[in-house]
């Protein structure tokens, strides 16, 4: 048996290695669930490119997948201090072209060393990016990188739409300290114009058929999707296929004060107290005297909700995902009850509150999730009004107004008070209404000390260990400079002779014994760095570029 083996060794010829690593891992993306992916923004100016990218990168980072932006109107203003016209954008001005080609290869190492070094997991190029010569350039960054790329195109043809990104967002651009309209409309709309001369879209038949993208056409009325490759891809799809460029406002209250609010318990189902109650009067006549006719009024399965919007008189729709967390074996107990019941319970929350997951209960990381679907609603819809719970109204806070993990489980949100949310440009408008109605105060602020056991401790469900107050995300085992085992193997492989005179060679601590051992080692190397191998002169084992 042990001959048949060795003649089948004779018998395999090998796929030649060319030796370099960095071109062998361009095909790893495709292998890599996880693979960092750059987002590429494309569009003529005033399109909403960097509206989108900066929602975009809102929700993810919300979410929970660490994203950035990279606007590279921001690094030309920095090579260029004063912007003087247009004529900077003419594609015949080759020194400019040269300066902006420049910014972009600068924005591209900044991108590179976000995702490889800094634990990012999505970075969005927010550019122009008109023309096949700039985004073949992208690709293959993406490809020396080991990124995946997703190509986002933003299309409009509706000069209403034009006009008012103009005015909404570029008069007060960095680009025009002055503020006179009709000069600063005159030279962005001759900048516009320079774009269109070298303006090639993605071709979905052709050119740029193996592409993954999406077209979004005059702000969301159509889409051409094409090529989605993973889970990530599909989100920031369904995404942008939700997001909706209209004026609406959102109104955030809870419900009103119940028993257990008064009493200092968390959870539960209880019933307004006679001061909630009131608060769900006075709520009525605020609606009423601001004219919210159009109002939509949405509320979560619980009682002290459902008897606030009882008042109202108005339509109202339940919404179980909109329950208050569930404090699990915790439910209607005090805080003070808790830290005496389930001490080390108490101790592991306040070292961090939004990873923690109650025993048989929720963490508001777990919260976040559920409230996804809101999220894409509110997006959709017109002016809604939201009556939810603590947890609730802190987790959707933390999406509008971009709010970190650290920050949302301590944002106040003070009973018989309503925010309303105002979606502009590249943000949100707060206002604030205290309808004037007692309430106990149910906030409880951050800790200014915590006591941490000197041993890691491990979140509940979960697999990272708590070790520091400050989570970092350590660099990927598979980018550039943290592969010395692949390195070691490919200088062993390329120092044999593979053509029948083999010399066995003790490197690395690696010892080649036998041609068996020979056998196994090099389609394993050959099939991690190039995807594949030949047997008789077969290819095998495809990888899903080829």
């Amino acid at each position: 048996m042990f001959y048949a083996i060795f003649q089948f060794c004779a018998q395999v010829k090998f796929t030649p290695l060319d030796g370099n690593i960095a071109n062998d891992k361009k095909s790893w993306a495709s292998y890599m669930t996880n693979s960092p992916t750059l987002i590429v923004m494309i569009g003529l100016p005033a399109r909403g490119k960097t509206y989108m990218s900066k929602k975009l990168t809102r929700y993810l980072n919300w979410i929970g997948v660490p994203t950035k932006v990279f606007n590279l109107g921001v690094y030309r203003r920095e090579a260029v201090k004063a912007y003087k016209s247009y004529d900077f954008f003419r594609h015949d001005n080759a020194e400019a072209m040269k300066i902006r080609k420049q910014c972009a290869l600068v924005a591209l190492e900044d991108v590179k060393t976000y995702l490889n070094e800094e634990g990012g997991q999505i970075a969005v190029f927010d550019a122009t990016n008109t023309t096949r010569e700039r985004r073949d350039l992208i690709f293959s960054f993406v490809q020396e990188n080991a990124f995946k790329v997703f190509f986002v195109e933003s299309v409009c043809d509706d000069p209403e739409v034009i006009a008012a990104n103009i005015l909404e967002v570029k008069v007060s651009s960095p680009d025009y300290p002055e503020t006179h309209r009709e000069r600063v409309m005159d030279d962005f709309l001759k900048r516009i114009e320079c774009y269109k001369v070298t303006y090639q879209p993605l071709d979905p038949d052709e050119y740029d058929k193996h592409l993954s993208f999406i077209k979004v056409m005059n702000v969301g009325r159509r889409f051409l999707v094409n090529r989605v490759q993973d889970y990530i891809q599909s989100k920031i799809v369904y995404y942008l296929m939700n997001i909706h460029v209209h004026s609406h406002s959102i109104y955030l209250c809870r419900h009103g004060e119940s028993e257990h609010n008064v009493q200092g318990r968390i959870g539960g189902d209880s019933e307004l107290s006679p001061q909630g109650r009131q608060f769900a009067s006075t709520l009525r006549e605020f609606i009423e005297e601001h004219k919210l006719s159009d109002l939509k009024v949405w509320t979560s399965q619980l009682r002290r909700t459902i008897q606030t919007a009882e008042e109202l008189g108005v339509p109202y729709e339940q919404w179980k995902i909109l329950n208050e967390i569930d404090a699990g074996v915790c439910e209607e107990m005090t805080y003070e009850m808790i830290q005496n019941t389930f001490p080390e319970e108490f101790a592991l929350r306040d070292q961090d509150k939004y990873h923690y997951r109650y025993p048989g209960g929720e963490s508001y990381q777990d919260l976040v999730q559920r409230l996804e679907p809101v999220i894409m609603e509110l997006e959709r819809q017109g002016n809604v009004l939201v009556i939810c719970h603590q947890a609730v109204m802190r987790c959707l806070l933390a999406y509008f107004l971009d709010k970190s993990a650290d920050d949302l489980p301590y944002l106040k949100c003070p009973l018989h008070t309503i925010m309303k949310l105002t979606p502009v440009a590249y943000g949100c408008k707060v206002e604030m209404f205290y309808l004037n109605v007692e309430a106990v105060n149910t906030h409880r602020d951050r800790p200014l000390v915590i006591r941490r056991n000197s041993a890691p401790l491990l979140r509940r469900n979960s697999y990272t260990p708590l070790s520091s107050h400050d989570q970092v995300k350590r660099p990927r085992l598979y980018s550039d400079g943290n592969q010395p085992w692949l390195k070691n193997i490919s200088a062993l492989f390329h120092t044999m002779n593979v053509n029948g005179d083999q010399k066995w060679l003790v490197k690395f601590g690696i010892e080649i014994v036998h041609p068996v051992m020979y056998m196994t080692l090099f389609p394993l190397h050959h099939l991690l760095t190039n995807g594949s191998f030949a047997v008789n002169g077969c290819r095998q084992h495809e990888s899903p570029n080829s």
